[in-house]
């Protein structure tokens, strides 16, 4: 088994780094948080980010920063109007405001701003844990926005309320809040072996753990068992919880499990999973490390399917945020 050392010391799990008070209490005082001299906004146009470059820094990580003052992000475009609150840093206010898509071209082409997507940010690591997982919340918030302009129930157009965490009808008086999807991603193990999956949407060479949506009425363990069935057709028993990880894509957690294989003969599912194969701990060792003689890799550092891998070729549960 590869020593732990060789892969060095452990990853920051990605978008989990915020520690911003949510201020749950305060978002009816929308108005005074927006006038606030101190407030501070972050800018999202659909799956772009509006980052700033540090002065004298060379572009890598943490070269950037995602926070402008709030006056300053108006002035790119953001939409002060449309506002939603983070959160609180003590008793500063954090916001993202939604930018048009037609202002993204002229921020682009300003050396003092760079515009990216926000998975990029994560890999790359371009700006510090708390602001990527702060602009995990934003991401979204804004995508929930974009897809709930009109109310499901009669059709009225919906209004902003509670700093941009409700929206209300004027005509029947239903109230709309933000959904966050549950997924389950598992990591199937038999002994010294473990279950990996291959998607064509995935970069070339990459391997990684099975995943799928919980449906309702099921619990997160009866969801791994059936994912698992499904996509590979490998029966599971034992499942154990490791940790989760906020998925902006549009607005997913991960709950993240390890799960004890009772069967061997894969099956997979073609409209899931272009392949399937059991993994030896010492060839998953080389997929993280990227030393694989097949140039093979698993997930990114920031992914929580890296860090359920991780945990199987080390023996020992990733840390918690």
């Amino acid at each position: 088994m590869m020593e732990a050392a060789l892969l060095g010391e452990w990853p920051h799990l990605g978008y989990v780094g915020s520690r911003l008070d949510r201020g749950s209490l305060r978002r009816g005082e929308v108005a005074a948080l927006l006038a606030d001299p101190r407030a501070r906004a972050c800018l999202v146009a659909g799956e772009s980010i509006v980052l700033k470059r540090r002065p004298g820094m060379a572009d890598g990580p943490g070269a950037f920063e995602a926070l402008f003052a709030l006056e300053e992000a108006a002035a790119l475009g953001g939409r002060t109007g449309e506002a939603c609150l983070l959160g609180l840093d003590g008793a500063v206010p954090h916001f993202v405001l939604p930018l048009h898509a037609a202002a993204l071209a002229v921020l682009a082409e300003r050396p003092d701003l760079f515009v990216i997507d926000l998975r990029s940010i994560a890999v790359q690591e371009l700006v510090s844990a708390e602001e990527i997982g702060q602009l995990a919340t934003a991401k979204a918030m804004i995508a929930w926005h974009a897809r709930r302009s009109f109310c499901s129930n009669c059709g009225e157009r919906l209004v902003v309320a509670e700093a941009g965490w409700r929206r209300e009808c004027p005509s029947c008086g239903a109230q709309h809040f933000p959904r966050t999807d549950p997924v389950v991603i598992m990591l199937t193990v038999d002994g010294d072996e473990c279950l990996l999956g291959r998607s064509a949407r995935f970069a070339p060479g990459m391997w990684s753990c099975l995943a799928g949506f919980v449906e309702p009425g099921e619990t997160f363990e009866q969801a791994v068992r059936r994912e698992t069935m499904e996509e590979a057709g490998i029966h599971t028993g034992a499942v154990r919880y490791l940790a989760c990880q906020p998925w902006p894509f549009p607005m997913s957690v991960m709950i993240g499990m390890h799960a004890q294989a009772l069967s061997r003969d894969i099956t997979i599912d073609p409209n899931e999973l272009e392949g399937a194969r059991w993994f030896h701990r010492d060839e998953v060792a080389l997929l993280l490390a990227r030393t694989h003689p097949e140039g093979l890799t698993a997930p990114p550092r920031m992914a929580i399917a890296h860090h359920l891998i991780r945990a199987f070729v080390e023996g020992r549960d990733p840390p918690r945020g």
